[in-house]
């Protein structure tokens, strides 16, 4: 594993275990993928939203509003767009150049649907309840966040494009442990390939 593979792992495991961490790792953090944004899509596999794709497939009914948190360069966010034609799609990203690349790639069909913005999944500026799926293609949860912006009887995914090798990686026992405590039911894993995802329904109707 790479030393920026190695500082993905180490701060995943770090502020998944103590939020309060981020701090010290943000910057850092952002500038790593503020450097790779340029070769970023000539890195990733062609499958690496595989498992991501399964689990969104699951989601039902459709949501009207959609977060895809640690966008990237868009992919995760254009999947939901594709996968839910109706529904209003944000991307999140804490690295200016990832947004900058996710927004070049807008197809003009999704402009009056999706859009980009740089931002900290920490604290983010939805109110709560905004949206009826939140999804993380290799990101870092922050979970008193993450349930906070989830809608009564909304759905988060979790995607991990290479298993438990992943950089940034979250076992499922403590996703779904981290998420219990939050108010979601009901859950499932999946594979496919390499690719495991994770997804999740928060209690009440939606």
């Amino acid at each position: 594993m790479s030393l920026g593979r190695r500082f993905a792992r180490l701060t995943t495991n770090a502020v998944v275990r103590r939020p309060g961490l981020w701090r010290l790792f943000r910057g850092p953090l952002r500038r790593q993928f503020d450097r790779l944004a340029p070769q970023w899509d000539e890195i990733v596999t062609a499958d690496h939203l595989a498992g991501f794709e399964r689990a969104l497939e699951q989601v039902e009914p459709p949501p009207r509003r959609a977060l895809d948190l640690g966008t990237g360069t868009g992919d995760g966010a254009f999947a939901v767009a594709r996968r839910f034609p109706e529904a209003e799609v944000v991307g999140i990203d804490l690295a200016g150049s990832m947004i900058e690349a996710a927004r070049r790639k807008m197809a003009p069909g999704l402009a009056d649907r999706l859009r980009f913005e740089v931002g900290d999944a920490s604290a983010l500026p939805f109110e709560d309840g905004a949206f009826q799926l939140v999804t993380l293609a290799n990101m870092i949860p922050f979970f008193d966040e993450l349930a906070r912006v989830v809608a009564p009887g909304g759905f988060v995914v979790f995607g991990f494009s290479g298993g438990s090798g992943t950089p940034i990686y979250v076992d499922p026992t403590r996703l779904r442990v981290e998420l219990e405590r939050r108010g979601f039911t009901q859950f499932a894993e999946l594979e496919v390939g390499r690719g495991t995802s994770f997804l999740a329904r928060k209690a009440g109707s939606g």
